[in-house]
Formats: structure tokens, C-alpha cells, sequence
């Protein structure tokens, strides 16, 4: 996995920090949807590298617990977490006890389970 997400690396649209990511997600019947960071002079418009892989595999029919496990790879030698947009995404969208992988361009990694790193999560029951 660490050489598909160094390639993917270099999709990475970071004009402005320079800081590239990839995500790839994966999905119950092994299907592979890869992200990148897809930065915008109007900071609120960029979008993660977790969130265009998640977002990729909903357009094309996957719907919310049919995902496994998730990479992503910061291109630092420090491995570098999701953000907490990215976290509620992940927690709405997988369940929790499935894998998250944080990598560094090393290949050096942590694996954490959903709800370690979601340990309060915002869900639809508290829209009740």
C-alpha cells in the first residue's frame, strides 16, 4: 500500500501549503477509491484527501457501512492524522471498528480503530 499512496502523492493539487495527501479507501468487496488533497485559493473550499476517496465511492453507489478500511498517507516523515471534518465523515460513513491506517512517506504507520479516533462523535441520534 505505501508505494500506491507515495504515486498518489503526487496527484496532490497543494499550490499553497505544499503539504500533500492521499487517502485510499477501501470497501467491503475490495474495491480501491483513491483521494488527494485538492487545495483552493479560498481556503474553505479545499477538500481532504480522506474526504474526496470517501466522497468518490458514495457517487458511485456505495452507501454508508459498505467501507473496510482507510489509508492515508501525509508526504512528511511524521505521520500525520485526519483532520476533525474528516473524523466525523469517517464516523458516519464506517463502522466502528474498522481500520484506519496513518502512514508517513516513510512507511512508517499507526493503525487505529474508528472509534479511537472518533471516541464522541456527532451522529443522527443527536439531531433527534
Amino acid at each position: 500500500m505505501k508505494e500506491k499512496l507515495l504515486k498518489l502523492l503526487e496527484n496532490s493539487y497543494s499550490p499553497y501549503s505544499h503539504f500533500r495527501v492521499a487517502s485510499i479507501a477501501i470497501m467491503k468487496d475490495g474495491t480501491e477509491f483513491n483521494g488527494v488533497n485538492i487545495e483552493n485559493a479560498s481556503y474553505g473550499a479545499t477538500v481532504c484527501a480522506e474526504r474526496v476517496a470517501i466522497f468518490s465511492a458514495i457517487a458511485q453507489g456505495y452507501k454508508p457501512h459498505d467501507f473496510e478500511k482507510l489509508y492515508v498517507m501525509c508526504d512528511s516523515e511524521i505521520i500525520g492524522p485526519s483532520c476533525f471534518v474528516c473524523r466525523q465523515v469517517i464516523c458516519e460513513m464506517y463502522e466502528e471498528d474498522k481500520e484506519i491506517v496513518f502512514m508517513a512517506n516513510t512507511g512508517e504507520f499507526r493503525s487505529y480503530k474508528v472509534k479511537d479516533v472518533c471516541p464522541f462523535p456527532f451522529t443522527s441520534e443527536n439531531l433527534d
